[in-house]
């Protein structure tokens, strides 16, 4: 798994997302899977990120050389501790909520459809769908809603 900071040109928006491998992230951007979850914009691109390199054990620690941009946001000592553990605890109640779903893949949005319409029972289902057509579902009324991590399809599991 890679995680990458990724920013929407309409607001500005920061947030992270998991992939398989910068390959999938370039994957899905190709074909309009991204979109920030604060605004919906789909116009997401990478955002800069600072390598997480660790100090040597016998140097000591020194000022930065530059003061952070004032948008940055100020992470204190101990936060990426509790960062970590809250993206955890999201990642498995996903998981959980997953147990008893099914993935459909490319046909999320026809088989969303077809249970609204009662053309097919009623299950929990979870697959792939562009933005647009999730906005287009949600417009029929039929309740969607994303995933807050991208799900691995079963077939490229190894």
């Amino acid at each position: 798994m890679i995680v990458f900071d990724l920013k929407c040109e309409a607001q500005g928006h920061v947030f992270e997302a998991w992939f398989g491998s910068g390959a999938d992230y370039e994957d899905q951007k190709a074909r309009g899977l991204l979109a920030c979850p604060m605004c919906g914009d789909v116009q997401v691109g990478k955002a800069l990120m600072a390598p997480a390199v660790s100090p040597k054990g016998n140097s000591r620690p020194s000022a930065p050389a530059t003061a952070p941009e004032a948008s940055a946001p100020i992470v204190m000592p101990g936060d990426e501790t509790r960062m970590r553990a809250l993206v955890e605890a999201m990642a498995q109640a996903q998981a959980k909520v997953l147990e008893g779903s099914t993935w459909v893949g490319r046909d999320f949005a026809d088989q969303a459809r077809a249970m609204y319409y009662g053309e097919q029972d009623r299950a929990s289902i979870h697959g792939e769908v562009a933005p647009e057509e999730a906005r287009a579902l949600l417009a029929e009324g039929v309740d969607v809603a994303p995933l807050p991590f991208p799900v691995v399809p079963p077939t490229a599991k190894n």
